[in-house]
């Protein structure tokens, strides 16, 4: 139950806050929130602060426990949540990951500008909607046997190119080239498996979406335009979806041996929701094997999910791909933990970082970002809600040294769906979206009243705050044309 936090915490400065290790005995370490007041604010009124404090008291924690300022309450980690552990003394945890594992971000441009589309725009997002399923439960156009379905779950993107869903380009400007090392099959349970053969190639309900967007802001001409942001007014595409049933059946069915592994690896719990193993454990090996199958399976969905929206274009405007542009710019995962190699105290040390509503936000020079941005910093995609804005920031070095190259993920809920709900009916949140412009599909209108503006936090303020505290840099800004929800 979420419930307002009673502990002590201290600012540091305009952006930063600590909840200090002395309050609790069983503190290994400091929590760090990334928020200014008014975000503070909001950050107190639910439990999210005692998540940090209870992530703190992990073994093997390196570091502090954080909080990114979209950060709010989630199931054992805060969402927003990061937290790194050495690989040979610390643990893995799926509350740190989430039930929606590589729930991501893509992001395409285009050399169109929103006047190339206006008048083709509600038949383009009918095309879409009607191409591509979205929804609880639903079922994608993939039909997959359990042997391809393995290969999904083992290659990733490279899987669908393999099969005409996009280009060789694509796999260039996709966080890991869309495949987690280290998946194995045989590590998930039989009802995971199931989950996942219907469901490629869908977007998922919740905050999950497919948006139309025109470029309203740039921030950054030279890291704009090494991504291929020409000019305001620039029509983008948004893909925010993740690896639906499949990661969700993996989550729950790691919760009860975690929990089992924790009291027999003699881990004290502050919250049984934190349930771990030794990241090098069986158990924990275990975990990792069947949770980079689920981030591998999301980051394919995304990009079958890429290749229909193509068609799609294609179709609606008469005209071909070479002219409409539609590469991709770069996709995230937003929940995930991975094993990387960070400088801590001077020392090169791997560790297992995990990213709950948060995103990898690596600086310059960095290997694992593409060469094609590895002099200004690794793209980040922050969606907001489907009435205001998203973001388009990039890496740095000061969030190697903050924050193990993390940031922010989104807006942050401020209300919980069922509040929304009695807010508003979602025919009135689909009406006055349409009377700003905004093109709504939708499977259900629930969805809609669910997901409406006022049930997030200001995403520009978010964006500010990430900026100010310098975890990433604002290039440039996007507003919603049209929109598919779930």
């Amino acid at each position: 139950m979420s419930q307002q936090f009673e502990g002590s915490i201290e600012k540091i400065d305009d952006y930063h806050w600590r909840i200090p290790r002395e309050q609790d005995s069983r503190m290994r370490t400091d929590g760090i929130v990334i928020a200014d007041e008014e975000l503070m604010k909001d950050i107190r009124t639910d439990s999210a602060l005692t998540q940090v404090q209870n992530v703190a008291c992990l073994p093997g924690i390196v570091g502090a426990s954080m909080a990114m300022p979209d950060c709010h309450y989630g199931y054992g980690f805060p969402i927003g949540g990061v937290a790194a552990f050495d690989t040979s003394e610390g643990v893995i945890s799926p509350g740190g990951v989430g039930y929606d594992i590589n729930c991501g971000v893509r992001l395409l441009r285009t050399d169109l500008e929103d006047h190339d589309i206006r008048d083709r725009l509600d038949a383009l997002i009918d095309h879409i909607f009607r191409e591509i399923p979205a929804g609880i439960g639903e079922s994608g156009r993939v039909r997959l046997n359990h042997a391809e379905l393995r290969r999904v779950l083992t290659k990733g993107v490279s899987w669908a190119i393999s099969q005409g869903y996009g280009t060789e380009a694509d796999l260039e400007t996709c966080e890991e080239r869309g495949c987690l090392e280290g998946a194995d099959p045989d590590a998930l349970s039989d009802r995971a498996l199931e989950r996942g053969l219907p469901q490629l190639g869908t977007v998922g309900s919740g905050n999950h979406f497919l948006e139309i967007q025109r470029v309203d802001r740039i921030c950054d001409r030279g890291a704009a335009d090494a991504m291929g942001l020409l000019d305001e007014g620039q029509v983008m595409v948004m893909i925010h979806t993740g690896s639906r049933g499949l990661g969700y059946q993996v989550c729950d069915d790691s919760l009860r041996p975690m929990q089992k592994a924790a009291s027999k690896y003699g881990i004290d719990l502050p919250d049984r929701q934190l349930a771990c193993a030794p990241v090098e454990s069986p158990e924990g090996q275990r975990y990792y094997a069947a949770m980079a199958c689920a981030a591998n399976y999301g980051w394919c969905n995304r990009q079958i999910i890429t290749h229909w929206v193509r068609e799609a274009f294609e179709r609606t405007l008469g005209m071909g791909v070479a002219r409409i542009g539609l590469q991709l710019v770069y996709d995230v995962a937003h929940n995930v933990a991975k094993i990387e190699w960070h400088e801590v105290d001077g020392v090169r040390r791997q560790l297992c970082v995990h990213r709950k509503g948060a995103t990898r936000a690596f600086g310059p020079g960095r290997q694992e970002v593409p060469e094609t941005y590895r002099d200004i910093g690794q793209p980040v995609l922050v969606p907001g809600d489907m009435g205001t804005a998203s973001w388009l920031l990039r890496g740095t070095d000061e969030a190697m040294r903050q924050t193990f190259g993390s940031t922010c993920h989104g807006a942050g809920r401020v209300m919980s769906r069922t509040a929304a709900t009695k807010r508003q009916h979602g025919r009135e949140v689909q009406s006055e979206l349409q009377a700003r412009g905004i093109h709504v599909r939708s499977a259900g209108l629930k969805t809609l009243a669910e997901e409406a503006p006022y049930a997030y936090k200001d995403v520009d303020r978010v964006i500010t705050v990430a900026h100010e505290a310098g975890i990433s840099r604002r290039v440039a800004r996007m507003t919603p044309m049209a929109v598919v929800k779930g």
